[in-house]
């Protein structure tokens, strides 16, 4: 599931102030805004949107389908366009229900993609595991790495009896930057892109 944390405006008085009056009205305001918002729907903080998520057991296994839409904040796609390359992975954990003990994990399946700014020829590259893909703009590249259709998650032999689930997330991966960029982007909402998504088998 997307995990969305969102704080609310802290709305104070001070007491004796000269124009209580004024300070009420303006946190009324405040109140109704946040309350429209909340109304209008749940806001995403993560800014990655499943625009698909399918899991189909077959005789090869369990299979996932899935698809994510987003756009670059200014500040990563600033250092994407000064050369910093951009790591997106794609997680999915199958567990198996146990009462007795913490769920098993039974298996884990991992899909990294890399974007890449290219200034000489002005192009944008994608590279998933050993193929490369030039791109003329960003929002082809982005679609390139934010799907995958009919992924192998899962063996046969590892989905015997019933009580299984997926656990999903769709990320950039901020780890595999270097270790000073690290540090300096720690905190920053726009370098937390990611998407997570729970589901259990028929």
């Amino acid at each position: 599931m997307l995990r969305i944390h969102w704080p609310l405006p802290s709305i104070g008085f001070r007491h004796g102030a000269p124009h209580r009056t004024g300070g009420l009205r303006a946190a009324a305001l405040a109140l109704l805004c946040a309350l429209a918002l909340l109304m209008a729907g749940p806001v995403r903080a993560d800014g990655v949107n499943l625009t698909a998520f399918e899991l189909v057991r077959t005789d090869e296994g369990l299979q996932l389908t899935f698809s994510a839409k987003f756009e670059l904040p200014r500040s990563v796609e600033d250092a994407l366009q000064k050369g910093v390359p951009l790591v997106f992975v794609a997680e999915a954990a199958v567990f198996r229900d146990r009462w007795y003990w913490r769920d098993k994990r039974v298996n884990e399946a991992v899909r990294t993609w890399r974007l890449a700014y290219q200034p000489l020829t002005r192009k944008y590259r994608v590279t998933f595991g050993g193929l490369n893909q030039n791109h003329d703009n960003l929002a082809d590249a982005l679609a390139s790495l934010s799907s995958s259709v009919n992924w192998k998650i899962a063996e046969p032999s590892q989905l015997d009896g019933d009580g299984h689930y997926v656990e999903f997330r769709y990320a950039l991966d901020t780890s595999q930057m270097p270790r000073p960029m690290q540090i300096g982007i720690g905190g920053q909402a726009d370098w937390s892109l990611r998407a997570e998504r729970s589901r259990r088998l028929n």
